[in-house]
C-alpha cells in the first residue's frame, strides 16, 4: 500500500485545513486508516483513526477539532482540523492498516503560526 498525503501548509491561529491521503488501491479492505503527527522535538503520536466499520478514535488533543472521513470511491481518507492551535504544528503522516501490517506516507507538514 502507497500512501500519499497532502493539504499541509501555513495557516493562522483559529483556522482550518483538511489533510488527503490517497491510497495506492482500494482502501475497502483496510482494517483501519488513520493520522499521526510530529511535532518538533516530540514524539510521533496518533492523531485520528477510522476502522473498517466506520468507528472512528481521536486523542483527547484534538477531539471536537478534526474530524476523519473516508472516501471509497477516490481511495482517500481525510482530516479536517479547525481551531487549529500553536500546538498543532507537526509533520503529518497518513497510515493504513492492512491486517496488522502498518503502512505510512510521506508526511504533509502543517505549521500554525501568526
Amino acid at each position: 500500500v502507497q500512501l500519499q498525503a497532502s493539504g499541509g501548509g501555513l495557516v493562522q491561529p483559529g483556522g482550518s485545513l483538511r489533510l488527503s491521503c490517497t491510497a495506492s488501491g482500494s482502501i475497502f479492505a483496510l482494517n483501519a486508516m488513520g493520522w499521526y503527527r510530529q511535532a518538533p522535538g516530540k514524539q510521533r503520536e496518533l492523531v485520528a483513526t477510522i476502522t473498517r466499520d466506520g468507528t472512528t478514535n481521536y486523542s483527547d488533543s484534538v477531539k471536537r477539532r478534526f474530524a476523519i472521513s473516508r472516501d471509497y470511491a477516490k481511495n482517500t481518507v481525510y482530516m479536517q482540523m479547525n481551531s487549529l492551535n500553536l500546538e498543532d504544528t507537526a509533520v503529518y503522516y497518513c497510515t493504513a492498516d492492512d491486517v496488522g501490517r502498518l503502512y505510512w506516507g510521506r508526511g504533509t507538514e502543517v505549521t500554525v503560526s501568526s
